[in-house]
């Protein structure tokens, strides 16, 4: 899988692999850095929401939708903070090829997993707020604009 814009194209930049690596890190560091935070403060945020006093009018269905959005949240999480975890045990391992590679598959894993929580998010938003056929209907909405920008968009523009 490319790990970059630029990755499948010969050296443009006339740069050692090594410098590439580096780039590559850095690149995928900048990016995390900027994704974390939120997907941490969404966590904390779905972590309180069983000891909100609306919550035990929740029925089965989105008590489930929360467990699974609860789950996607912290694999999200995980996921997108492994990298840096990863970093520090291969740390002067010489290991940065597999490092860039493993670290690029769980941020996109993690990205998924994201996009998934924050569906949940919106179905228990809009359940609390209106009802259970709004919530299904924002959800799907919300799949539907993330699976577009985030995947289909940058798909269309690799081809």
């Amino acid at each position: 899988m490319p790990l970059g814009n630029d990755d499948d194209r010969e050296n443009e930049r006339d740069e050692t692999e090594t410098q590439r690596l580096d780039r590559n890190w850095a690149s995928l560091l900048q990016e995390l850095r900027v994704v974390q935070t939120g997907v941490q403060v969404l966590t904390g945020f779905l972590l309180t929401l069983p000891f909100q006093d609306r919550f035990s009018t929740l029925d089965d269905v989105m008590q489930g939708v929360y467990l699974a959005t609860v789950v996607c949240s912290i694999g999200s999480t995980v996921l997108l903070v492994a990298p840096v975890g990863m970093h520090r045990l291969l740390f002067r391992r010489h290991q940065l090829t597999d490092l860039v590679a493993a670290s690029h598959r769980f941020a996109l894993a993690g990205i998924v997993l994201l996009g998934l929580a924050l569906t949940g998010v919106v179905a228990l938003v809009f359940y609390m707020v209106l009802n259970g056929v709004a919530a299904g209907v924002a959800a799907g909405l919300a799949a539907v604009l993330f699976v577009y920008v985030w995947w289909i968009v940058p798909v269309r523009r690799r081809a």
